[in-house]
């Protein structure tokens, strides 16, 4: 049965730029029983939004990025089933054994509800002010994700990589669920990135939201998990639903309903919604969750 996941990206526009409402949001879209919540992650912003690869850049240098992870703590706190993600966390932009210690910690908090969605993001200005390197990062967010896992099962633990190395540390606590966190990356629809998460991940989170171009992305994903003796019916696959949008610039509820069929056909396990996208306020937010709730 496919998932859906509520996005948090401009919830606070309904409260006059107040985020903390929001908070309440997803406590009310967990009693509504929406399987995931999600936010966006950005540490800073550059003003070369002209390099934003998938189209106009359409969120204003003053938009506000929550923190992701203190977000779904304050979420996990008022909630009981509704599993906490990122789309993305880009994750190199921590250092490696901080960002292992947090998730872990997060998944302790919430008793297991963790899938975590992890990225490169897409501007060297981000980087530059974090004072990590551009170039390497694919390396970089590879080691990431062995550290964390390394230090996810095992102690003492060493690790010798090209951006992290230490030897015989303690890391505690662990992640409360037995498999580890699901660990969902971001990247681009290349065979080299299908490579990496069949080697590393549990599932993608594509920006295609067109169902026939995703219908053959998904079936190179499951052939690279395929060749590492990995059972593709286990991978997650979270795209946003393909909106379409009325003369007033709101999306249009039923039709975009409508449109999610076929993404689920191509083979997405969860479908993410913004609700902010389609209304003014939170008067019309429960009938939106029950939108959401009917396609599974």
């Amino acid at each position: 049965m496919v998932a859906v996941a509520l996005g948090t990206w401009g919830l606070q526009n309904w409260f006059g730029g107040d985020f903390a409402p929001a908070i309440d949001l997803i406590r009310r879209a967990d009693e509504k029983t929406v399987d995931q919540v999600s936010i966006t992650d950005h540490v800073v912003m550059g003003e070369h939004v002209e390099n934003y690869p998938y189209g106009p850049f359409y969120n204003p240098l003053d938009f506000p990025w929550y923190e992701p992870i203190s977000v779904l703590s304050a979420a996990a706190s008022v909630t009981q089933r509704i599993r906490l993600s990122t789309a993305i966390l880009i994750s190199p932009l921590r250092p490696a054994v901080l960002l292992a210690k947090q998730l872990a910690t997060l998944d302790v908090l919430s008793r297991g509800r963790v899938d975590i969605g992890v990225g490169l993001g897409w501007q060297k200005e981000e980087y530059d002010a974090s004072g990590i390197p551009w170039e390497g990062r694919y390396l970089r967010l590879e080691e990431q994700i062995k550290v964390c896992k390394l230090l996810w099962g095992e102690a003492p633990a060493s690790f010798s990589g090209a951006t992290v190395q230490f030897d015989r540390i303690h890391a505690y606590p662990r992640p409360v669920q037995p498999r580890g966190i699901p660990v969902l990356f971001g990247l681009a629809p290349t065979d080299k990135n299908f490579q990496r998460i069949a080697e590393l991940g549990d599932g993608w989170l594509p920006m295609e939201r067109d169902a026939g171009k995703l219908a053959g992305h998904i079936e190179r994903l499951r052939q690279a998990f395929e060749a590492r003796g990995r059972d593709p019916s286990r991978i997650a696959v979270r795209a946003v639903a393909p909106y379409v949008f009325r003369e007033d610039g709101l999306a249009d509820l039923d039709r975009t309903l409508a449109a999610v069929p076929a993404l689920i056909e191509a083979g997405v396990t969860v479908v993410e919604f913004h609700p902010a996208w389609f209304a003014k306020s939170d008067k019309d937010f429960d009938t939106i969750l029950d939108g959401m709730t009917s396609i599974r």
